[in-house]
């Protein structure tokens, strides 16, 4: 069993780089089976949910390698329009295939995803917009069978401003007749990372960023070379590890702009906060102090992926702080562990609220989900004594490394084999 060992009450120093962003990368690695041709997708995080997509990718027919932080996908073999349960379940995000599949196969078989346990995130979105654009979807067994023979550009009207659904109807519209409007379309920077790598392949998308993305269809599409954007929530995990644990740290590639609702509380509760050109410096000399209340919400809202780590910073901070989670319904199981390491936070529906605590101490505690996970790290930075945090192939979802980014900032932490428990 992998374990992250953590002896905290360290403060952080040095500078690193951000990982390309996860949540731009899978839905461009879907993306890819629009052409016909080879792209070469640069700063590509490895991760296991990356490697997941590659698998997909693999399964259907398309090659793919790796060359240092560049993976080059070259479509032209695709032969397969379905896609395992097995490799369905091992990652929320697999559904974003079915709208690329669909475009350019014309039709699709594969079963509901997996992923991390966070509450209801049904897909009723991505398949009704998909029926509006002339998919024909039944379940059979589990499995959801989709023909669409031929696709054709509407006004599509999300109930909910989701980002799986904008993605995935997205990637449908550029196999679809005509012009396709998805109006209430999710504005998370990830979706404009999205259209600027479609248009880069030649595809007409424009509108990502605001509420609605206007998709012209029917374009021919060829392979590129893309960099992918900066994770805006590693960004945000290392922001609070430094706030936690103390000291000035300068992460390279970050960009302010996509998580300033974010920094806007750090800055609140006592750091020091510089956003330069594509750098951000957080400096943290004082004890923190409690913020307003935070309420996770749609972006440009405060992202409910960066709530954990943003509580874990504020475990030991002086007064009061309320946590509302607007996203999801099962967000706060990071919670009971970081009470095992003394935190004082009650729960009550989707609100948390957290009293700052003088001291944490180091506990044996475990990752339920990938960002719970890091925030147990950023918790165990701030406690004395050692922590060890288990579940760590949660945390391995969502970043390169946590362990050894954060030790190139001074931390004492490290990746360790523990036989399993009897």
């Amino acid at each position: 069993m992998t374990q992250i060992m953590v002896r905290g009450a360290k403060a952080l120093s040095g500078s690193i780089a951000v990982q390309g962003a996860k949540n731009s990368a899978l839905p461009i690695l879907a993306a890819t089976l629009l052409n016909r041709g080879e792209t070469v997708l640069r700063r590509c995080p490895r991760l296991r949910d990356v490697d997941a997509s590659v698998r997909i990718l693999r399964y259907l027919g398309c090659e793919a390698r790796w060359e240092g932080d560049a993976l080059t996908v070259n479509t032209a073999g695709l032969c397969r329009s379905e896609i395992s349960d097995a490799l369905m379940r091992e990652m929320r995000s697999s559904a974003i295939f079915l709208g690329a599949i669909l475009a350019r196969c014309g039709q699709a078989e594969l079963s509901y995803p997996g992923g991390c346990e966070l509450g209801p995130r049904p897909i009723d979105l991505h398949l009704a917009g998909l029926r509006e654009l002339g998919t024909d979807i039944r379940e059979d067994g589990g499995r959801l069978v989709c023909a669409a023979p031929r696709l054709a550009g509407r006004e599509l009207i999300l109930s909910l401003p989701s980002v799986g659904a904008t993605e995935n109807l997205m990637l449908a519209a550029c196999g679809a007749e005509g012009v396709t409007s998805i109006c209430n379309a999710a504005r998370e920077p990830e979706i404009e990372d999205l259209q600027n790598y479609l248009c880069a392949c030649g595809a007409r998308v424009c509108g990502a960023g605001t509420s609605t993305v206007t998709v012209e269809g029917g374009a021919p599409l060829h392979g590129c070379e893309y960099t992918v954007m900066p994770d805006r929530i590693a960004a945000a995990t290392y922001l609070c590890a430094a706030a936690a644990a103390g000291g000035e740290i300068c992460l390279t590639g970050a960009r302010e702009q996509h998580l300033a609702t974010v920094t806007a509380a750090l800055r609140e509760a006592g750091c020091d906060l510089r956003a330069e050109k594509a750098r951000i410096v957080l400096r943290r000399t004082e004890p923190l102090r409690a913020v307003r209340p935070i309420r996770t919400a749609p972006y440009p809202g405060f992202p409910t992926d960066a709530q954990a780590v943003l509580m874990a910073a504020l475990a030991r901070s002086r007064g009061a702080t309320v946590f509302e989670e607007n996203i999801f319904t099962n967000r706060f199981r990071h919670v009971d562990e970081l009470t095992r390491m003394g935190a004082d936070i009650r729960v009550s529906g989707r609100t948390a609220v957290v009293t700052g605590a003088e001291r944490l101490h180091g506990a044996a505690v475990r990752a339920a989900d990938l960002r719970g996970g890091a925030a147990l790290c950023v918790a165990a930075l701030a406690a004395e004594g050692e922590t060890a945090v288990s579940g760590v192939e949660h945390i391995d979802r969502g970043y390169e490394d946590l362990a050894a980014e954060l030790r190139a900032l001074g931390a004492d932490i490290f990746r360790a084999e523990r036989p399993e428990a009897e």
